[in-house]
C-alpha cells in the first residue's frame, strides 16, 4: 500500500501561513482547494510527508466540526538523527516556537518539540515506533 490511510487533521484561522509553514517543513502539495469568493479560506487541504505519510487540514470552519486553531499534536518522523536537527532548523526559520531542548527519549531516536504559528505542536522525532 503506497497511499497514506490515516490523517491527521488540523484547523487554521489562516491557512495561507500554515502552507508556508508546512512546506518549509518538508511537506509536499497534494491538494488545496480555495473557496471561489474568498480565496483565503482553504475548504481542504491535504499535504504529503516523506514516503507515506500527511495530513490533512483547511480554514476554521463557523459550523464548529473539527479541531480547534492550535489544539494539534503532531509526530513529524524524520529519517534520520541528523534530520532532528535541520527539520528544527527549518521549523525555527518559518517562525515555529521551540517547546524543548532536543534530547533523546528512553524509546530511542532523538526528538524535540516546537509550536507553530497558531499553538499547534510538532514533535519532530527520529523513532519510527515499534
Amino acid at each position: 500500500m503506497t497511499r497514506p490511510q490515516l490523517y491527521s487533521c488540523l484547523r487554521y484561522a489562516d491557512a495561507g501561513a500554515a502552507i508556508e509553514f508546512l512546506t518549509a517543513l518538508g511537506f509536499t502539495e497534494r491538494l488545496v482547494v480555495h473557496d471561489d469568493a474568498d480565496p483565503k479560506v482553504v475548504h481542504h487541504a491535504q499535504f504529503a510527508w516523506r514516503d507515506n505519510g500527511g495530513i490533512m487540514f483547511g480554514t476554521d470552519r463557523p459550523d464548529g466540526i473539527g479541531p480547534r486553531p492550535g489544539t494539534a499534536c503532531v509526530n513529524l518522523v524524520v529519517e534520520s538523527d541528523d534530520q532532528v536537527d535541520a527539520t528544527l532548523a527549518r521549523a525555527l526559520a518559518a517562525g515555529a516556537r521551540q517547546l524543548d531542548e532536543v534530547h533523546e527519549p528512553p524509546h530511542g531516536g532523538r526528538s524535540v518539540a516546537v509550536a507553530d504559528h497558531e499553538g499547534n505542536i510538532w514533535n519532530i522525532d527520529s523513532y519510527p515506533g515499534a
